[in-house]
């Protein structure tokens, strides 16, 4: 299966801080401009955001798009209302079937490893999806690079569907996939739909002062602490005199930011937010961009002694 460059995803945005009508702008905007892949989760809003983006995609040609959510976390105050159990995999999906208006998924996301729940049951029961129409493939989410492989050789071995995605956290800040989960993807044929490609936003240089971040921004809200790995004054410093190179190359600091994950033949999407179809815009012309090597290394240079990154040695 293929996904188009540039994904659109709906965390923290689509049935919460983003109104509808702006939503579906959006994904309205992202279709025409070639967007095919559209990814999203149940815990999302608490199943709000796969509402929102169930009634627009009932807009697109179904064949033609590329529709992908995920469970792990909780859905309910239950002992069984999280986790990759069998008995929450299959709820979840009916449940998330039924929010999106589809009679299937492209792609479901195991969202987080459980180490709860026996490996074979969860990739039993994702099997059982995928034989029953419910899902044309299944994928990961944050699993490290021994999870991959053990999902991967226990359905070589069980003659059951494998994995097929792998949704990493992923960005010229954020590179702890890189030494061991990319490779791992790459010898048993993942493909990396990466989240966060812009690091939450800073590499767009939105942000010049740790200070004081603008008000109605990510940093200034409640979604600060998830940013504090990224947001330091020599974080974004780095990131402003990244401005040069994105001159060189004619593009937005975004625009770099993306081509910079994209130049990866191991990742196939790079998933990102819109609030605004301006946004879409300028984030779905990266996927065009021809840059030369050389600005990419360049902009390693400036980042690396500041990056937030330590080795992924699990």
């Amino acid at each position: 299966m293929r996904v188009s460059a540039v994904g659109l995803g709906s965390w923290l945005t689509y049935g919460g801080s983003v109104e509808e009508d702006a939503a579906r702008a959006c994904m309205k905007r992202a279709f025409e401009r070639g967007v095919t892949f559209f990814d999203t989760a149940n815990v999302y809003a608490r199943g709000r955001a796969e509402e929102v983006v169930g009634r627009q995609v009932r807009e697109f040609p179904r064949e033609q798009i590329v529709l992908a959510t995920k469970l792990y976390f909780s859905m309910g105050d239950g002992p069984n209302d999280r986790g990759l159990s069998r008995k929450h995999i299959r709820e979840q999906m009916d449940a998330s079937l039924r929010r999106l208006h589809v009679d299937y998924v492209d792609l479901y996301q195991c969202h987080r490893y459980d180490v709860h729940t026996p490996l074979d049951e969860t990739v039993q029961a994702m099997n059982d999806l995928v034989r029953a129409g419910k899902t044309l493939y299944w994928g990961v989410s944050e699993w490290d690079a021994d999870q991959i492989a053990a999902a991967v050789h226990l359905a070589r071995a069980r003659g059951w569907a494998e994995p097929v995605s792998n949704q990493p956290q992923y960005s010229a800040l954020w590179r702890r996939v890189e030494p061991r989960v990319f490779p791992t993807c790459a010898e048993y044929g993942l493909g990396n739909v990466v989240w966060s490609p812009l690091a939450m936003g800073i590499l767009t240089g939105k942000y010049t002062d740790a200070a004081k971040p603008p008000a109605g921004t990510r940093a200034a809200g409640s979604s600060a602490d998830m940013m504090e790995d990224y947001f330091t004054q020599p974080v974004l410093d780095a990131v402003q005199r990244l401005r040069p190179l994105a001159d060189e190359a004619r593009c937005t600091l975004a625009q770099l930011a993306l081509a910079w994950c994209l130049q990866r033949d191991v990742v196939a999407s790079v998933i990102v937010g819109a609030t605004r179809p301006e946004q879409v815009d300028d984030n779905v012309a990266a996927a065009d961009l021809e840059i030369d090597p050389e600005i990419f290394r360049r902009m390693d240079d400036i980042l690396a002694p500041v990056a937030p990154f330590e080795p992924y040695t699990s």
